[in-house]
């Protein structure tokens, strides 16, 4: 069941943006210009917005609710995501149920906010169908928690390509719920996704050349997955990295000095058992504190 906790993360993220949506809609409107006091960019999409523009009206609802070129502000953020959904715009329908979801910018609604997030997952936008995967698999917005209608959300969005459903997927197979217990499907899906540059996915792929669960042991390669979770802050990769350079595992040469940079780095971000081997490195004196 640990993986599953994964979800639950997931589902804190979900309430407080689009999981993970937010994030990817803010790499969009940089490319398009928009930094975080690009003041000039944000007056092109507005007006494009005052125009009708169901694309620009969302962007706009992205920037107040990112506060990107304009101080950040839900209730705007909402009216833009609004126009944009009445108009069938998918995107700005997923996001108002967002914000029905989580009550930022609007009073919080469970009905409204399954209402819009289906009328986007019903245009096979891969993220609204990933959303109802989440809340499925969790029982939230007003939804009894079913493990099943979790699995058949998340496999339409991991279809169109879904880096974070088919990861969903993994930690579904792997944990047994909605569908039998499969390693080998987990693995499948976790590679899915962690080639397309999901940390979280990558560091479950590194567990599983690990423990050598649903694919074949290999210290080397569980490294290397590791390595690229790690090396996107994932501080669970960044811990095991530090311990196996510690143990001299997975074809790595003992190397207390890397244990410790890596160690370091998860420490900083609170994980605890990464704290405590740390500081056992520094009483011994194994490694020199790192700066």
């Amino acid at each position: 069941m640990r993986s599953f906790l994964t979800m639950l993360l997931s589902m804190m993220v979900f309430i407080a943006c689009v999981i993970n949506g937010c994030s990817q809609n803010t790499e969009e409107l940089k490319k398009e210009g928009v930094e975080q006091d690009d003041k000039e960019a944000v007056e092109m999409i507005l007006q494009d917005a005052e125009q009708g523009d169901a694309k620009a009206q969302y962007n706009l609802g992205i920037i107040y609710d990112q506060g990107l070129g304009v101080e950040q502000n839900d209730k705007k953020a909402v009216e833009w995501f609004r126009k944009a959904a009445e108009q069938g715009y998918a995107p700005g329908q997923n996001s108002l149920g967002s914000k029905y979801l989580s009550g930022e910018g609007v009073e919080q609604n469970n009905k409204k906010a399954l209402e819009w997030i289906l009328k986007a997952a019903e245009q096979e936008y891969a993220m609204a169908q990933r959303n109802f995967g989440i809340m499925y698999g969790n029982g939230y917005g007003g939804l009894k928690k079913d493990y099943k209608k979790a699995v058949e959300w998340f496999l339409k969005a991991a279809k169109q390509g879904d880096a974070e459903a088919q990861r969903h997927l993994g930690e579904m197979n792997s944990d047994g719920l909605g569908v039998k217990q499969d390693y080998i499907k987990a693995v499948e899906w976790y590679l899915k996704a962690a080639e397309q540059g999901d940390a979280n996915a990558q560091y479950n792929l590194g567990v599983r050349y690990l423990n050598g669960k649903g694919v074949e042991k290999n210290g080397k390669k569980a490294v290397e997955w590791f390595l690229k979770a790690a090396e996107q802050g994932d501080v669970k990769a960044q811990y095991n990295l530090g311990a196996m350079y510690i143990n001299g595992v997975g074809g790595l040469n003992k190397n207390y000095k890397k244990a410790a940079e890596w160690l370091h780095k998860a420490s900083e971000q609170g994980f605890e058992l990464a704290q405590k081997t740390l500081q056992l490195l520094y009483d011994r004196g194994l490694a020199e504190p790192v700066k």
